[in-house]
């Protein structure tokens, strides 16, 4: 049996570890955790936990992290032939990208009080989000995005060599 060929690296490493660290986080909540929910969901969802909250915004949201790991499995060649490879590449870039943008943006639009975005939510949300919500999901955009890049330049120096 030969071995296959993965580009497991750093930043696939930290994009599969933000992904399972998130999505351990996302579980707590949803068995009943309540550290840390009030400053990402809002105080009412840590006391009321409506049940679409729960199976759609914890459970599905750790699962949608799982399915990212796999992601990240595929992309890299662990998984799966290399035609999934690069599909998963191509998929990468794109979640890579919704996940910068999506912390950039909010943490801009939070920051000016953008539409009183930032008093809508309240004082904990809004510092919480700036501080640690934001750069987390732009931090797992870019080990997403880096992931990708190295899956692609592995991929040129196989192709130029072989």
């Amino acid at each position: 049996m030969v071995a296959r060929a993965t580009s497991w690296s750093l930043p696939a490493v930290g994009a599969a570890s933000w992904c399972a660290v998130f999505a351990a986080v996302h579980l707590f909540w949803a068995v009943g955790g309540s550290t840390g929910l009030a400053s990402a969901a809002g105080s009412e969802m840590v006391t009321d936990r409506p049940t679409v909250f729960v199976v759609f915004g914890l459970f599905g949201v750790a699962a949608l992290l799982l399915a990212g790991i796999m992601l990240i499995m595929a992309a890299v060649g662990a998984i799966g032939p290399v035609r999934l490879s690069r599909v998963a590449n191509a998929v990468v870039v794109v979640v890579g990208g919704s996940l910068v943008i999506r912390g950039l943006l909010l943490e801009v639009l939070l920051g000016t009080d953008t539409g009183g975005l930032r008093t809508s939510i309240g004082p904990l949300e809004s510092a919480w989000s700036l501080a640690l919500w934001n750069p987390w999901f732009a931090i797992g955009g870019v080990l997403f995005l880096w992931t990708a890049l190295r899956v692609r330049r592995m991929r040129r120096r196989a192709h130029s060599s072989g």
